[in-house]
């Protein structure tokens, strides 16, 4: 029993390291890639890295999981990829981060609601609390509600979809390995990725120029890790534990965001750490 509570904390703080430092890396890869080809090179690399897992298995996969499968894929990896890359060019990755955590919120709604998860009254105050929280992010005094900082709401939508895919793995498709979601979804969003991207004036934006290059480096780094192995982990640790202990991960996720966008000079206002400090309450009431 201690083993597996170890085991858990473990994964949990890894996913963390990792997820947290995905919105400085997409920070750095907006740089010089636009952030719908950013989007489309994270998924296309990320099909890359799997792609013999994925293969390996696809034919062996009963067809009444493609659907979910695909859910999983565009709600799990693709949608996201391109809301956060979109948002994050008007928000900085601190505040990204620390509205990422809104994705356990959105999980028991969505469990509540469309999965049959049975609910207290305590879970239904943090999914206010939480959402309470979220206003307070966006929130700054004496800016126009068309500001930049409204670019989080794409970041929330990209919650929405998160949430959405833990739901569906937790519910359709605990008979397959974390390693046969992962790969065989990004099937379904990587070569489509992969034909836009080249459809695009990426392939004329390639180049030796420094900021090219570290661009695509942090991009590589966000697709191999972030998108392909943290993910893997990810739908593992929800085979294992229940769907909204999974997404608490999100506790963990913000520090790492909050620590790498200060290092970067962000700044981290009072009214935010006052929304973070909601939607970690809120997680804090429906993990009860």
């Amino acid at each position: 029993m201690r083993s597996e509570l170890v085991f858990r904390w473990g994964v949990l703080i890894l996913l963390a390291l990792i997820w947290g430092s995905s919105f400085i890396l997409m920070k750095i890869g907006l740089v010089a890639i636009p952030f719908n080809e950013l989007g489309a090179l994270r998924m296309l690399l990320a099909f890359f890295a799997l792609m013999p897992i994925g293969i390996r298995y696809w034919f062996k996969i009963d067809r009444k999981y493609w659907k979910y499968l695909l859910i999983v894929g565009l709600c799990g990896n693709g949608i996201p990829a391109f809301l956060f890359a979109f948002a994050q060019t008007r928000i900085n990755s601190s505040l990204a981060g620390m509205l990422n955590s809104m994705v356990p919120l959105f999980t028991l709604l969505f469990g509540l609601l469309f999965f049959d998860v049975k609910s207290k009254f305590v879970h239904w105050t943090g999914v206010v609390t939480g959402l309470v929280g979220a206003i307070f992010l966006l929130y700054r005094p004496g800016i126009a509600i068309d500001s930049s900082s409204m670019y989080g709401l794409y970041v929330v939508a990209a919650t929405v979809c998160y949430a959405t895919s833990v739901n569906v793995i937790k519910k359709y498709l605990f008979e397959l390995s974390s390693t046969v979601i992962t790969s065989a979804s990004l099937i379904f969003v990587g070569p489509i990725c992969g034909l836009y991207l080249f459809s695009t004036d990426f392939p004329d934006r390639i180049s030796t120029d420094h900021a090219f290059v570290v661009s695509f480096l942090a991009v590589l780094v966000l697709s191999v890790f972030a998108t392909g192995l943290a993910i893997l982990i990810f739908n593992m640790l929800i085979k294992r534990v229940s769907a909204l202990y999974a997404s608490s991960v999100t506790y963990l996720i913000p520090v790492i965001a909050i620590l790498w966008g200060v290092s970067d000079g962000e700044v981290v206002s009072l009214t935010q750490l006052a929304g973070m400090g909601g939607i970690l309450t809120g997680i804090y009431l429906i993990n009860r």
